[in-house]
């Protein structure tokens, strides 16, 4: 009974994501950066929760680019309540890219990312250097890393592992990201 109710959660859970991102894509809003921050300001005392979901969301479904969200986050909230709301969003969303990566395999990655640049990640996991260049795609700024959370999902790394490389290198990148909005 719990796995039916969690089947239909997800359902509803994806549909409205799905609707939310159509409207988002016809109003500009994922396209814009200020329009991005109008909306996300739009929310008021709920712009916060708004924003963590809409972090998570640009891991599991990456349609927004991930350093314009972080930029944004910073540029609507300030440097440290946007880097804990940022890091709090992007923490989740690479754990939930990370489970249906480990549950259904390469067959999902295969839907959601391009051959060329799945195949390169993959080939890191056959040469037995997918941890390493994980570790460096999520301390990097500009690197793929919803990619990357989905990739180690069907790699060897442990779960454990993964969300110890998550916790302390995506710091370091949204801190770099934040340095970046006022350095320009």
């Amino acid at each position: 009974m719990l796995n039916k109710i969690f089947k239909v959660v997800t359902i509803v859970i994806t549909i409205f994501i799905i609707v939310f991102i159509i409207y988002a894509l016809k109003e500009g809003i994922l396209s814009d950066k200020e329009k991005l921050i109008e909306y996300i300001k739009s929310f008021g005392i709920l712009a916060p929760i708004f924003f963590i979901i809409l972090q998570a969301v640009q891991v599991v479904f990456p349609v927004i680019p991930g350093g314009a969200s972080c930029l944004a986050g910073v540029l609507a909230f300030g440097p440290i309540p946007g880097f804990i709301y940022n890091y709090i969003g992007l923490v989740i969303g690479s754990i939930i890219a990370f489970y249906p990566a480990r549950t259904y395999g390469l067959m999902l990655l295969r839907k959601i990312f391009k051959k060329d640049t799945l195949n390169k990640y993959l080939a890191y996991i056959n040469k037995g250097i997918f941890t390493k260049i994980f570790f460096l795609g999520i301390l990097v700024p500009g690197a793929p890393d919803d990619l990357l959370c989905y990739v180690a999902g069907i790699s060897q790394i442990r779960f454990k592992l993964f969300f110890i490389i998550i916790l302390l290198a995506k710091p370091f990148t949204l801190i770099l990201y934040s340095l970046f909005v006022y350095v320009i």
